[in-house]
């Protein structure tokens, strides 16, 4: 039997044949050594799954190759899962097939996450990385945290933030959890599937215990118009400020959990019954959300003026 990693690593793909290897030789180039990575192949019909599975057998020790038993897509909350459910890692950490972690990723949120006992989960900011497109005139910007780092919150507080904050929310990519809460929660709810889906976890996380929020960025969110975010712009399932249908579902959802395991917290009932208000009525949350959207611009533009906003490092969510 392996030895067990200190870390496992989840990596779910679907048609991802175009950037999965850089995915995962990032990994492969941590500069922390005892993970391992469970790759999930979620359906795939075109050459990631040869990709994975030839990783999987150059490195058997390290990187596992898992598919569903019927080998047909089942989202993204069930890959994720079944990750979980393989994994042996007293931490779990997230990457998806088209972003990259940076190479101290992993040594550096495991030594400050080891260092709160009492925390269940750490973030921090993540890179959205456009140039890694030659052609592309965006530039790379770090997305806000939106509190002060190198703190640790207790619940509710980051999941208040959040509600109020869209863009603060964490990316996948950028958390260290421990296993054992997320067993004990249940993992990703699986009624949800494609959006809003991450939020789940990191929902459940912030009410169930202490969250550290850190301050360096350790991941690369590509961007580029196949991601499926992207894709649910296009065809109607989501947008940024305006009311949406998967950002409904996410909220129904969430009253339902808060009331069930949170109803102590009543201040954070009537933050979420306020969001659920904004998306059932579309003027009213589409004027809210554009009035965020500027509130969000006017910051960024404050924090570049002051030098807050400057990139580090890799600057390339």
């Amino acid at each position: 039997m392996n030895e067990v990693p200190t870390v496992s690593g989840i990596l779910i793909f679907l048609n991802a044949e175009a950037f999965l290897r850089e995915a995962i030789e990032s990994v492969l180039g941590q500069t922390r050594c005892d993970w391992e990575l469970l790759l999930v192949d979620d359906g795939s019909i075109d050459g990631s799954t040869a990709v994975a599975r030839s990783y999987a057998e150059r490195y058997p020790s390290r990187i596992h190759y898992l598919t569903h038993d019927t080998g047909a897509s089942q989202g993204k909350s069930r890959s994720r899962n079944l990750g979980i459910e393989n994994a042996r890692g007293e931490y779990l950490a997230f990457l998806d097939a088209d972003d990259i972690w940076l190479p101290s990723k992993l040594a550096e949120q495991i030594d400050r996450l080891s260092r709160h006992p009492e925390a269940v989960m750490l973030y921090g900011p993540t890179t959205y990385w456009h140039s890694w497109a030659p052609a592309n005139r965006h530039h790379d910007y770090r997305g806000p945290l939106g509190v002060r780092a190198e703190t640790l919150y207790f619940p509710p507080f980051l999941l208040m933030r959040h509600l109020a904050r869209g863009g603060i929310v964490p990316g996948l990519c950028s958390i260290l959890v421990r296993r054992n809460a997320v067993l004990q929660l249940g993992g990703f709810e699986e009624s949800i599937q494609q959006l809003f889906e991450d939020q789940t976890l990191i929902a459940k996380l912030s009410l169930h215990g202490p969250v550290y929020v850190d301050s360096g960025c350790h991941d690369l969110y590509r961007q580029h118009p196949d991601s499926s975010s992207a894709q649910a712009v296009n065809v109607g399932l989501y947008h940024p400020w305006r009311p949406s249908v998967s950002h409904l579902a996410y909220l129904e959802w969430l009253a339902g959990y808060v009331a069930r395991h949170a109803p102590q917290h009543q201040r954070l009932r009537r933050a979420v019954r306020r969001e659920l208000w904004l998306q059932r009525h579309t003027f009213a949350g589409s004027a809210v959300g554009l009035g965020r959207v500027a509130g969000e611009i006017a910051r960024r533009t404050l924090e570049r003026n002051s030098g807050g906003g400057r990139s580090q490092g890799y600057d390339a969510r």
